[in-house]
């Protein structure tokens, strides 16, 4: 598989909840996906923590960027989507700074098994999603 990173930034510019909420894509190989998110007011809670929700986006993103790379790659693969998810929230960070990486822990044919570990700038794991994934044949 070529995989050319700003083909896939390009293609998950259309994911504008993730992007909007400033989760950008840092590398990409078969392997491994890592995005992460430059922390600021709008991603607090009301007692100053990061909201749960920014870490899920930036977890989700890295899910589905690495579930989807053959398929955004131009392999007829079909497109995974999320099935189920469940994340546990480890730490709150005192970081300015979280990164997503995922790793693939099983790809068949629709179902996928994906796990997806934060941490912050300062080496803290802060949370861990375990994500299955459906692939659908075609869109």
């Amino acid at each position: 598989m070529n995989i050319d990173l700003e083909q896939i930034r390009n293609h998950f510019k259309k994911d504008h909840f993730a992007t909007e909420n400033d989760v950008v894509i840092d590398s990409v190989t078969a392997d491994c996906v890592v995005c992460s998110i430059e922390l600021n007011t709008s991603h607090r809670n009301s007692v100053g923590g990061v909201q749960g929700g920014a870490i899920f986006t930036l977890a989700d993103l890295a899910f589905a960027v690495h579930s989807n790379l053959a398929w955004v790659c131009g392999e007829d693969v079909g497109v995974t989507v999320g099935q189920s998810c469940s994340i546990s929230f480890l730490k709150s960070t005192k970081g300015n700074r979280l990164t997503a990486k995922s790793a693939c822990l099983f790809k068949g044919r629709s179902v996928s098994v994906y796990r997806i570990c934060v941490e912050d700038d300062l080496g803290v794991p802060i949370a861990e999603m375990l994500a299955n994934g459906f692939t659908s044949v075609k869109l």
